[in-house]
């Protein structure tokens, strides 16, 4: 090869190897140099030493470095955390709370929080992000001021309480044992809430406390004395006869195609689904008026004998052996055949639909966590949505889901939680216990 020939290849090869570095760098600077991806919550502007933040952390193809955060007031910063990751993570979630012991006042704080990827051209700020969270420091709790309110609750029955706060909420109400019933403000600037002392709940078990969350995470708790009087439930034992099972688990046998014998899907649906069903009770009882719909005492099926009570228990037996217990958590009441069904006080239908064990079931919400519930219908006359009065047909009785025979069966619930309807049947019970609470506001 001659020189010139020589010279030609070299300019060449360098071309080349110019072009190919080239290529490499933007490569580089394309995939190695991209931010990693960061997110906040909660995205108020107001925390407190109770407030949980979680960071979120994401990066596209180089790993996570490092996380810091720091915390600022007055010129003063302080480390809340620092971590290095030796893994190289692409993806990171961190929960942390802001330092009580870093010597900070209430008022204007400053949160920084910086990530780092594992990238070649950090020395140029690439594969970094940051973010400045400006927010006010809150360290004061609500204050609860409890105004006169009932002394004395039935076991499975319904107490009403209604308080005043010294500061806007993020969440408030009364908590009895895992249950929480939530607390709604009215026009002069006062809670109200509906709670309930569960049927399964031993007295002694019984102490409901008020819970105020304000939107920092401060938190403020109020303890009720009230008094929970014990309740008797009557105990039945129920026989299931072949008859029934070949009649009514043709409606469940889709729920669950692996089981084959009438009597085993039977105790699945008496078992499984009914705790489905009051699963799904509890997230309808949120979907609430935030005032009160109704007036008056509420209205029982007209020319009906009762069946069933709230809070029978009882016994399952097939062929001799016990099968299952339940509780039973309504009052069945039974007229004549499909006989018409009158909503027992103004609201609104928020649940329209053949619901598990109720078979066809409308549940019609009356403010304030407060809820009817009648199943076994053979007809529904309404759909949800529509705002129904005190004695308007809602539907028909009838044998659907678990009847053993033509029968409504009715139901009260304080925020989907079951209670006794006998009391919301009595009018003084609700004037002494309810009315002159909720007619204050």
């Amino acid at each position: 090869m001659d020189k010139k020939g020589s010279g030609t290849f070299v300019r060449n090869f360098f071309i080349l190897f110019l072009l190919a570095a080239i290529g490499l760098g933007i490569y580089v600077f394309i995939r190695d140099g991209s931010q990693p991806s960061l997110s906040l919550e909660p995205q108020g502007e107001v925390a407190s030493f109770n407030t949980d933040f979680t960071v979120e952390l994401k990066a596209r193809h180089i790993g996570l470095k490092s996380l810091s955060v720091t915390l600022s007031q007055d010129g003063k910063n302080v480390n809340v955390l620092h971590r290095t990751f030796k893994d190289k993570p692409l993806a990171h979630t961190e929960v942390f709370r802001l330092p009580r012991d870093g010597g900070f006042k209430e008022g204007p704080v400053e949160l920084t929080i910086v990530v780092r990827t594992y990238s070649l051209l950090s020395y140029i700020g690439r594969g970094k992000v940051s973010l400045v969270r400006k927010l006010t420091l809150d360290m004061t709790p609500p204050r609860i001021t409890v105004n006169q309110g009932v002394h004395n609750v039935n076991q499975g029955g319904a107490g009403v309480v209604s308080f005043s706060v010294s500061k806007p909420l993020l969440r408030v109400g009364v908590a009895v044992g895992a249950y929480f019933f939530p607390a709604y403000l009215q026009k002069n600037g006062d809670y109200f809430c509906f709670f309930a002392m569960p049927h399964e709940m031993q007295p002694a078990n019984f102490k409901p406390r008020i819970v105020a969350r304000d939107p920092a995470g401060n938190e403020a708790t109020q303890s009720l004395y009230i008094y929970a009087v014990p309740k008797r439930f009557k105990f039945d034992k129920l026989n299931i006869p072949d008859s029934f099972l070949n009649d009514k688990m043709s409606q469940y046998s889709a729920l669950y195609p692996e089981e084959t014998s009438p009597l085993e899907i039977y105790k699945r649906v008496n078992n499984e689904l009914r705790k489905q069903n009051e699963s799904t009770l509890l997230r309808v009882g949120q979907d609430t008026s935030p005032t009160a719909l109704w007036a008056g005492p509420f209205l029982r099926l007209p020319n009906a004998a009762g069946r069933a009570g709230f809070g029978d228990q009882r016994d399952y037996y097939y062929n001799g052996a016990k099968i299952d217990h339940q509780t039973h958590l309504g009052v069945d009441l039974a007229s004549v055949a499909n006989a018409p069904v009158p909503a027992a006080n103004d609201g609104k239908v928020v649940f329209a639909e053949f619901f598990g064990i109720y078979g066809n079931c409308v549940i019609i919400d009356h403010g304030l966590g407060l809820q009817s519930l009648y199943s076994h219908l053979d007809s529904m006359e309404v759909a949800v949505g529509a705002e129904v009065k005190r004695g308007q047909v809602i539907g028909k009785t009838g044998t659907t889901g678990l009847a053993g025979g033509d029968h409504l069966h009715f139901g009260i619930l304080i925020s989907g939680v079951q209670v006794s309807p006998m009391e919301w049947w009595d009018e003084h019970w609700i004037s002494d216990n309810i009315l002159k609470h909720l007619n204050k506001h």
